[in-house]
C-alpha cells in the first residue's frame, strides 16, 4: 500500500507539476521552432512576434467537458505568407491580435474546433487564379479543391477593423471589404457589420450591411439574419432577411429589392437571362430553396416599374439539367409602348450604353456581348445585333398580359397577350397578341438562335382595325371611318432587324375599305412618302376612299407589287415598282386615272424613288410618260386580286366597294352607279 501510494502520489505530483509548467510556460521559448514547423506544414512562411497560452473552464458546457479545461491562444504580430505560386510580395493574412479558442478534446474525431475566434487589426488577402487555384488551400500544389478527411467547426467569430481583399481572375471580381462585430447582438440577430468596394467585371462595386453574428457550419438550424444594400454598376440589389444554414445556402428567405439600367446586366450577377429594358425597380418576396435536387428560387408578389410601365407577377427560376427553367406569370396594368423598343433592338434614350463587359454561359465559357452599333445616317431600319449567345444558359416559359398599351402621341393600343417559350436557343412567341383599335393583332414569330445568322419567321394577322380610332392623334380623323385587314408571313435570316427584313422571303396583304385619307392622318402614321404622294394628287383635302388593295411578293428583301389599287370617289390610283427591304430603296411608279370624263389633272403619273429616309417624289415627262402608264395598266391586268378576297369583312357595308372592285379589277363603277351608294357623312372635297 505504502508503494502504491508513493506511485500515486509521484504520478499526481508529476502531473501537477507538467500542468504546473503548461499553465505557466513561456510559449515564446517555442516560438521560433513552432513558427518553422507552420511554414512547413502550411508550404507558406509564418511568423508571430508574441505567443501566449491560458487556460480557462467554459461555462456553457454541460457534461464531463465541462470538467476539461479549454486553452486560450492568443498570438500578436502575426504573417502567413502566400504560397510561392502567388506573385507579388503581399501576405495571405497579417493580423495585429488574434485570440483562438480551440477544443483539443475532439482531435481523436479528426474534427478541428474553434469555439472562439476573434481578430483585431487584420488585413487578409484572399485570390483565385485562372486555372482556379486558391491561396487559401493548405496543400503545397495550386489546386481548387484540396479534400480532406478533417473536418472545421467554427462556433464564434469575432473581428474588430479587418480588411479583406477578395481576387478572383476567372469571375474578375476585386473587393475589399471592411469587417466589424457590433458591440451586442441586435434583437434581429445582426452580429457583423460590413462595407464594401472593388469591382466585378470591371463594372464598380459599392455595398454595405450587416449579418448575423454567430456562425455555426455544424448546427445551422438557427436562421441566419442578413440585411445589405449592394450596387453592382448600375445595379442596386438590397436584401433583408434570413439564410439557413449560410455554409451550404439551404434556403433564403429575404425581401428584394432591384433597380438598374436594364434587365440584361443581372445576367452576369444572378444567371438568369433577361431581355434588354428601360430603367426597372422592382420590390418582392424571394424565396430560395437550395437542396440538391430541388434547387428553386421563387420571386413572388413583385410590384415595381420598367421605363414608365408598371410590372408585377411571380417567376420561378429552378435549376435542373440540362438547363435551367425560368418560368412563371407576369402582368401589367399600364404599358407604354417605347418601353418595348430595347427587346428589338430600338435605339433608347433611356438606355444605357454601358454594360457589364463579360458573362459566362452554363459550362463557364466566357461571351462577349454584342457591341452597340450606331444606327447609320439614313438608315430607318435598325441595324443594332440581336445577341443570342445567353440563349443557351436557361429555358423559359413566361405568359405576360398587358391591360393597356400607351403609345407616344397618344394612340392607344387596347392590350397585349403574349407566351413566351425559349427552349435550347429556339425562342417562340406564340402567340403575341395586340388589341389594335377595336380590332386584333395576332402574331406567331419564331427564332431560332442556335446558329449565326438567326433565323426567323413571323405570321401576322390584322382584323377589323378601325381608322378612327386607330390614329386618335390627327385632328381629321372624325370624317374618317373603314376598316384595315392584313395578312403578312415572312421568313429570314439574319442578327439585326434590317438584316432580318433585308434577306425576307413572304408575302405581304393589307386592304382598307371604306374610309379617308388626308396628308394629316399620313403624317401621324408617319408614312412619309404616302403623304407625299397624297399631296401631290390631291392637295391638303380630305379623299373619300372607296377601297384600297395591296399584294406584295417578298424575295430576298425585295418587295415587288403584284396589286396596289387605290379606289376614290374621282379616281383610280394604281402602284408597280419595287421595294428594296436591304437597301431601303425605292422604285414605284403611280398612274392616276379620273372616272369622269370632265377636266381632270390626276392623269400624269408619278415616281417614287429615294430612300425610306429620304424619298424624291416627281412627275414623269416625256416618252417616261408612257411607259409608267403601260407598267401600271400591264400590273392591275396581269395581276390577279384574288389572293385579297379573304381579307374582306362581308359582315359590314365598308366592304361593298372593296368587293367589287376585287371582283371586277379593270372596271370602275359607273357615276350614276356610286350616286345610288348612300353618301358619305361628310362632304368630299374637290379634287384638282
Amino acid at each position: 500500500m505504502k508503494i502504491g501510494t508513493w506511485v500515486a502520489a509521484a504520478l499526481l505530483g508529476a502531473l501537477a507539476l507538467c500542468v504546473a509548467v503548461i499553465w505557466t510556460f513561456n510559449w515564446n521559448l517555442v516560438r521560433a521552432p513552432l513558427d518553422r514547423q507552420l511554414s512547413e506544414l502550411l508550404h507558406r512562411p509564418v511568423s508571430m512576434q508574441d505567443l501566449s497560452v491560458s487556460w480557462f473552464w467554459p461555462q456553457d458546457r454541460s457534461g464531463w467537458r465541462g470538467w476539461l479545461p479549454l486553452p486560450r491562444i492568443r498570438v500578436q504580430g502575426l504573417v502567413v505568407g502566400n504560397p510561392q505560386w502567388i506573385q507579388g510580395d503581399g501576405n495571405l493574412l497579417q493580423a495585429g491580435d488574434v485570440a483562438v479558442v480551440v477544443d483539443p478534446w475532439v482531435l481523436p474525431d479528426r474534427v478541428a474546433r474553434i469555439d472562439s475566434l476573434q481578430v483585431t487589426a487584420a488585413q487578409a488577402s484572399l485570390q483565385r487564379a485562372q486555372d482556379g487555384a486558391v491561396n487559401w488551400s493548405l496543400t503545397q500544389a495550386p489546386s481548387a479543391d484540396s479534400a480532406s478527411d478533417w473536418s472545421f467547426d467554427l462556433r464564434r467569430l469575432q473581428l474588430q477593423d479587418v480588411d479583406v481583399r477578395v481576387r478572383d481572375a476567372a469571375n474578375r471580381l476585386d473587393l475589399r471589404a471592411s469587417l466589424n462585430s457590433l458591440p451586442q447582438v441586435t434583437s434581429e440577430g445582426y452580429g457583423l457589420g460590413w462595407k464594401l468596394s472593388g469591382s466585378y467585371n470591371r463594372a464598380p462595386v459599392q455595398g454595405q450591411g450587416s449579418s448575423g453574428g454567430i456562425l455555426s457550419l455544424q448546427q445551422g438550424g438557427q436562421p441566419f439574419p442578413i440585411d445589405a444594400t449592394v450596387k453592382i454598376g448600375e445595379t442596386l440589389i438590397q436584401a433583408r432577411g434570413s439564410v439557413t444554414r449560410p455554409q451550404d445556402l439551404a434556403a433564403l428567405d429575404v425581401q428584394l429589392k432591384l433597380q438598374g439600367a436594364t434587365m440584361a446586366d443581372l445576367y452576369p450577377i444572378l444567371g438568369v437571362v433577361l431581355p434588354n429594358t428601360p430603367a426597372y425597380s422592382t420590390e418582392g418576396h424571394l424565396v430560395g430553396t437550395l437542396q440538391p435536387g430541388h434547387e428553386t428560387w421563387t420571386y413572388s408578389g413583385f410590384r415595381g416599374k420598367v421605363g414608365a410601365s408598371d410590372i408585377e407577377g411571380t417567376l420561378e427560376y429552378r435549376i435542373r439539367k440540362p438547363r435551367p427553367l425560368l418560368s412563371g406569370e407576369l402582368r401589367s396594368s399600364l404599358l407604354r409602348f417605347k418601353d418595348l423598343g430595347p427587346l428589338v433592338g430600338v435605339d433608347s434614350a433611356a438606355r444605357k450604353a454601358r454594360r457589364l463587359e463579360a458573362v459566362h454561359n452554363a459550362e463557364g465559357e466566357a461571351l462577349q456581348p454584342a457591341k452597340r452599333v450606331r444606327q447609320p445616317a439614313g438608315k430607318v431600319l435598325p441595324v443594332d445585333p440581336i445577341s443570342t449567345d445567353s440563349w443557351g444558359t436557361m429555358d423559359a416559359d413566361v405568359r405576360f398580359s398587358g391591360q393597356k398599351i400607351v403609345h407616344s402621341k397618344e394612340l392607344p393600343l387596347d392590350h397585349i397577350q403574349t407566351h413566351v417559350v425559349l427552349s435550347d436557343r429556339v425562342l417562340r412567341l406564340e402567340p403575341l397578341d395586340f388589341g389594335v383599335a377595336g380590332g386584333t393583332l395576332a402574331t406567331v414569330i419564331h427564332v431560332d438562335g442556335r446558329g449565326k445568322p438567326l433565323k426567323a419567321d413571323m405570321t401576322l394577322t390584322a382584323r377589323h382595325l378601325k381608322l378612327k380610332r386607330l390614329f386618335p392623334g390627327a385632328e381629321s380623323m372624325n370624317a374618317s371611318f373603314g376598316e384595315l385587314h392584313g395578312d403578312a408571313k415572312l421568313a429570314g435570316a439574319g442578327n439585326s432587324i434590317a438584316a432580318l427584313l433585308g434577306h425576307a422571303n413572304g408575302d405581304v396583304r393589307a386592304l382598307i375599305s371604306k374610309g379617308t385619307i388626308s396628308r394629316l392622318l399620313l403624317e401621324t402614321a408617319g408614312l412619309n412618302v404616302a403623304n407625299i404622294l397624297i399631296n401631290k394628287l390631291f392637295g391638303d383635302s380630305q379623299v373619300v376612299l372607296n377601297c384600297m388593295a395591296s399584294d406584295f411578293s417578298v424575295r430576298d428583301g425585295l418587295m415587288s407589287i403584284r396589286v396596289f389599287r387605290l379606289d376614290t370617289t374621282d379616281a383610280v390610283v394604281d402602284v408597280t415598282g419595287t421595294i428594296n427591304l436591304a437597301t431601303e430603296a425605292l422604285n414605284l411608279d403611280v398612274t392616276p386615272k379620273n372616272k369622269s370624263v370632265r377636266v381632270f389633272t390626276l392623269r400624269t403619273p408619278l415616281y417614287a424613288h429615294g430612300t425610306f429616309a429620304h424619298p424624291d417624289v416627281g412627275v414623269y415627262k416625256g416618252p417616261l410618260l408612257l411607259r409608267a402608264g403601260a407598267a401600271a395598266l400591264l400590273g392591275v391586268v396581269a395581276t390577279p386580286f384574288a389572293a385579297l378576297l379573304p381579307l374582306l369583312n362581308p359582315g359590314t357595308t365598308e366592304a361593298a366597294d372593296c368587293q367589287a372592285m376585287l371582283a371586277h379589277p379593270g372596271r370602275t363603277p359607273a357615276p350614276e352607279a356610286r350616286s345610288k351608294r348612300k353618301a358619305p357623312t361628310h362632304s368630299a372635297p374637290e379634287p384638282r
